[in-house]
């Protein structure tokens, strides 16, 4: 019995290939299907009553690209080239097979096609797609730093150009419908209804068993190779630009671009070996392997909600109240209407509120202004945001999530005159970024059914939300706030209760670290890029104006009054101390920080620097500014590991990256450590130590893990 795809052959001669991966809700490639269609394209080419074939899928959508979880799992087996190699062939040999097996062969193409599932199309003669506004095509395994290695970099190009292809797959764009008609990828679009009979009706009308350039006189359409001023000018702006956006730290664009300049100077045949060469040195590399575990697999089975506690019946908001309507109760608030809830945001006064509504009407002018959204959507998504004061109309409200100021005291009110309204089953979560959830607890009559939910600015565009367990949060409690952040359609991680849990507490070390360095005379714009070109998305000095000096200031300083004697400063300290306190420079939202905002069109480095924080005659190594940078974030998240912050390793990735952009080329901090070596990382951490300060000095914990080689995956 086929597990993959059933074949089926009707009066005419014309075999209908149904592509249906058993147990998967999309169909995608695995060794089983890679089987079966080897079987099909042998009874294709054999078969004489087979006139010709359609390909086509019996799920919502044609087909995605590999199955991630075997290709990770496949990666832990490739160990050098010829491994490598052997992995990277076979596929692209059976759609070469499939395309020259003498049968005009067509996809119909009903859903989205992505990576192989596309790369299956472009090896048939004709493309019919589905008028669907959903469906999504392109080649997006540049986004697990991979490359289309199933004949991707060799057809695209040869079918639509290569100034079009390159763009399409550096960038893993996906495409609609009319987008991938407009550039000939798709041959003919028609309704879902007539998607077969289309697809049947061209191999009746005598479609051809051969693509374009499987011709004698052939050539790229748009030009090739570094001869033709068309093709170089393509490839010299190309590399630039990915030089730039890259910083040289993911080797997939590049590897990209080189097999479609190599591959699209010589035969399809050779161009394909061309390609499989690439993608084996892409196997090798740990960015592949990083990016497809943390990005892909395990954030999917975060999605999943794999941290959920078994047993609890599914929960689903429906009336959500959210305390507090500054920006980010403003974005929760959005984001819940949104999914469909009823939104209740209250703050101290009405012009509050409906200040904080503003910010979802904004957002729903500019969805509907881009045509993303339909005016009638927009008006009913407003319509479910109702700004209050009354604590009154959170009585029916399942959950309430509070986003007050950062202040115990503040906070401890809003909890008490909330717990005096809402339903004793109701879950109340606090947004706070630092404030342990456990002490904000003992505010509450309730403390089993208190929780974190931790949001990132700005809440509509960030995708992580951290949940923190509190010491008596029930597992119960837990699961809704588990269900809510999926109906909101977020990646969530879940982490024990800690000062800063854990994204607020890692990335602290990055900002301290960079003041640290300002501190020492290390030259601002030198930190700033190479932060970057590291791959953090913005520098230290950027971040910490974007978050505001003064909430670094009064975090420190509830830091300082709750831990008293035990509180240690940082080595940031005299810098934070002297922007706030002598220079009044908090930030950007204050006009003034590290950067100057309103001296010119961009904002600059502030001048003033150099004179409050002279930099020193010599400067150090761009290499050992990466580090201490890279570091220092990655141990921090080995102590959250090892005092059970975090319980597994997969959510301090995906935090790290989703959290605060820690380089996605690494997979993440404790992705870094396992690439890196434990034993070399645990080395370097002792000799910063040495040189930079106790910060950075590991635990007897760490230590051992290094003596014994025990990784974190």
């Amino acid at each position: 019995m086929n597990q993959t795809l059933t074949l089926a052959v009707d009066a005419d001669g014309i075999a209908l290939i149904t592509i249906d991966v058993q147990g998967r809700p999309m169909n995608v490639i695995t060794p089983e299907f890679v089987q079966e269609l080897t079987d099909a394209t042998q009874r294709l080419a054999s078969d004489a009553a087979i006139r010709g074939a359609v390909i086509t899928s019996s799920k919502a959508d044609f087909m995605a690209g590999a199955d991630l979880k075997w290709l990770l799992a496949s990666m832990d087996t490739i160990k050098d080239a010829k491994s490598a190699m052997a992995f990277a062939v076979p596929l692209n040999t059976l759609y070469r097979k499939l395309e020259t097996c003498g049968k005009p062969l067509v996809a119909a193409i009903n859903g989205t096609a992505l990576g192989g599932g596309l790369e299956l199309a472009l090896a048939c003669h004709y493309r019919v797609a589905a008028d669907n506004p959903a469906t999504r095509i392109g080649l997006p395994e540049v986004l697990v730093g991979l490359l289309p290695g199933a004949g991707g970099t060799q057809r695209l190009p040869r079918l639509i150009g290569i100034r079009d292809a390159l763009q399409i797959m550096v960038e893993g764009t996906h495409l609609t419908v009319a987008e991938a008609a407009a550039k000939k990828i798709v041959d003919k679009v028609v309704a879902p209804a007539q998607l077969i009979a289309t697809a049947r009706q061209w191999i009746l009308d005598g479609g051809t068993a051969g693509n374009p350039w499987d011709g004698k006189n052939f050539k790229v359409p748009g030009g090739a190779g570094g001869m033709d001023p068309r093709a170089a000018q393509t490839f010299m702006g190309g590399t630039a630009l990915v030089s730039k956006r890259t910083q040289h730290n993911y080797p997939a664009p590049i590897a990209i671009m080189s097999s479609v300049y190599e591959g699209t100077q010589v035969p399809i045949d050779t161009g394909l070996k061309i390609e499989s060469r690439y993608l084996s040195s892409l196997l090798l590399s740990p960015v592949t392997k990083n990016m497809t575990r943390t990005l892909f697999v395990n954030k999917v089975a975060a999605e999943k909600l794999v941290r959920r506690p078994d047993g609890i019946p599914k929960s689903k908001i429906t009336n959500l109240g959210i305390l507090g309507a500054g920006m980010m109760g403003a974005g929760i608030a959005y984001i819940s209407a949104r999914a469909g809830m009823n939104v209740r945001l209250l703050d101290t006064s009405l012009e509050k509120a409906e200040k904080g509504k503003q910010y979802s009407e904004k957002l729903v002018a500019k969805d509907v202004e881009r045509g993303r959204m339909a005016p009638a959507k927009g008006a009913d998504l407003l319509s479910r945001i109702t700004p209050t004061t009354d604590y009154q109309t959170l009585a029916d409200c399942e959950m309430v999530i509070e986003a007050v100021f950062e202040d115990r005291n503040v906070k401890a009110d809003v909890t008490q005159k909330t717990e005096a309204v809402m339903p004793a089953t109701a879950v109340f979560a606090s947004n706070t970024s630092t404030l342990p959830i456990t002490g904000l607890a003992e505010a509450s009559k309730r403390p089993d059914r208190f929780i974190g939910i931790h949001f990132f600015s700005p809440v509509e565009k960030m995708p992580l939300v951290e949940i923190i367990i509190g010491k008596q949060s029930s597992p119960a409690t837990l699961a809704v706030a588990l269900d809510y952040v999926q109906q909101v359609k977020k990646t969530p991680i879940v982490v024990n209760d800690s000062r800063g849990f854990y994204t607020s507490r890692v990335f602290a070390t990055f900002t301290n670290e960079g003041m640290t360095l300002l501190g020492e005379g290390v030259s601002p714009a030198l930190i700033e890029n190479v932060a970057k070109q590291a791959g953090m998305p913005v520098g230290p000095l950027g971040v910490l104006d974007e978050v505001t000096l003064e909430l670094v200031y009064h975090v420190t300083q509830q830091t300082k009054k709750d831990l008293g004697a035990k509180y240690q400063e940082s080595s940031s300290w005299p810098v934070v101390r002297k922007m706030v306190e002598e220079l009044k420079r908090l930030g950007k939202r204050h006009g003034q920080g590290f950067y100057e905002y309103s001296a010119a069109p961009r904002k600059r480095l502030w001048s003033g620097l150099s004179l409050h924080f002279p930099v020193a005659k010599v400067q150090p190594d761009v290499e050992e500014i990466r580090k201490r940078l890279l570091y220092i974030q990655a141990l921090e998240t080995t102590r959250c590991m090892e005092e059970k912050v975090l319980t597994d390793a997969a959510d301090g990735d995906i935090g790290s990256i989703l959290g605060w952009g820690f380089p996605p080329w690494s997979g993440g901090t404790l992705s870094f450590v396992d690439t890196v070596g434990i034993k070399a990382f645990v080395a370097e951490c002792e000799r910063l130590a040495k040189q930079y300060g106790p910060r950075f000095e590991p635990s007897a914990w760490l230590k051992a893990r290094a003596v014994s080689g025990t990784l974190f995956y």
